[in-house]
Formats: structure tokens, C-alpha cells, sequence
């Protein structure tokens, strides 16, 4: 009649067969909690222990597991891994808060004359302006002909040319 290969032993199937038996039981439940969809696709994963021992490569799956096991317990007690993990995050809190930094324009080099006059005339605020016909105000005309003091406060001149530019007083 039947009989199995050599190279298979009877172990290797059995704990194929259970963990197959197993899989089919999750999987009719969650045909019922789920759907079709969920329980045909746990049925596919269902199926794989006992391909896996039927092809004899039982032995090769529990030596992987066992291996990633040994790491993985390796590397819970290894203060020089933590040390690797707390350096990892750390970076990535960096980078994230240099992201921040930098859309909020905080820490970043400023910008030349040139480049903050080419950013003013070849913006946004300046095509609408010019879209509307309305002629845009120029740098150190002020009404009265009053000159900014020449204290902190005269680096708010290109905020007060901005909002000019917008229409707003």
C-alpha cells in the first residue's frame, strides 16, 4: 500500500498534521467572523506546515526558528545591542525634530539680499498683485515721508512691504 519516504520522519508529519488541523480550525472561524476572502486565505496558510512536512523540510523550518530564537534572546541581553537601539531611535528623533525645524524656518541659514528680492518679486503675493492691475508699493515709500527707526524694529520692514503687497493695512 502506502508507505512513507526514508527521509520523512513520522515526527515531522505528525506536528505538520496538528499544526495544519490547527490552522483549518482559525480558519473556519474566521470564515465565519470575517468572510470568504479571510477564510480561504487562512486556509492557503493553513496548508503550508503540512506541505512543508510532507516535503521533508520540517527539520530546516524548526532549525531556522531555533536560530532566529538564539539571536533574537542574543540581543535582549546585549547591553551593546540596547546601546545600538537607543542610538537608532535617537536618530530618528533627530531627524524628525530637524523636519520640524526646518518647515517652521527655525535654524536655517538666511536668506542673501538677492535671494529674498527675487523671492519678493517672483512670488505668489506679486502675480496677484499684478493680476488685479494694482500697482505694488515701493520699499521705503511711507506715507509722510517718515524714515523706521533704526532700533530692532527695522527688521519688520519686509513683513510691512508684504503685507502692503496683500492689500493689507
Amino acid at each position: 500500500m502506502f508507505e512513507l519516504p526514508e527521509n520523512l520522519p513520522v515526527p515531522d508529519l505528525t506536528v505538520g498534521a496538528v499544526l495544519t488541523g490547527l490552522g483549518l480550525i482559525v480558519s473556519f472561524l474566521l470564515w465565519r467572523w470575517r468572510g470568504a476572502a479571510s477564510g480561504v486565505r487562512g486556509l492557503a496558510w493553513s496548508l503550508v506546515p503540512l506541505a512543508v512536512a510532507l516535503l521533508g523540510l520540517m527539520s530546516v523550518v524548526w532549525a531556522f526558528v531555533r536560530g532566529v530564537a538564539g539571536v533574537l534572546t542574543g540581543l535582549l541581553f546585549s547591553p551593546l545591542v540596547w546601546a545600538g537601539v537607543v542610538l537608532s531611535g535617537l536618530a530618528v528623533v533627530l531627524y524628525i525634530a530637524s523636519g520640524v525645524m526646518r518647515s517652521r524656518g527655525v535654524g536655517t541659514a538666511p536668506r542673501s539680499g538677492k535671494a529674498k528680492d527675487k523671492a519678493a518679486e517672483g512670488g505668489e503675493g506679486g502675480k496677484a498683485a499684478a493680476g488685479r492691475g494694482a500697482a505694488a508699493p515701493q520699499v521705503g515709500s511711507s506715507s509722510g515721508g517718515k524714515t523706521a527707526p533704526a532700533d530692532d524694529l527695522s527688521d519688520f520692514g519686509d513683513i510691512e512691504e508684504l503685507l502692503r503687497k496683500r492689500g493689507i493695512d
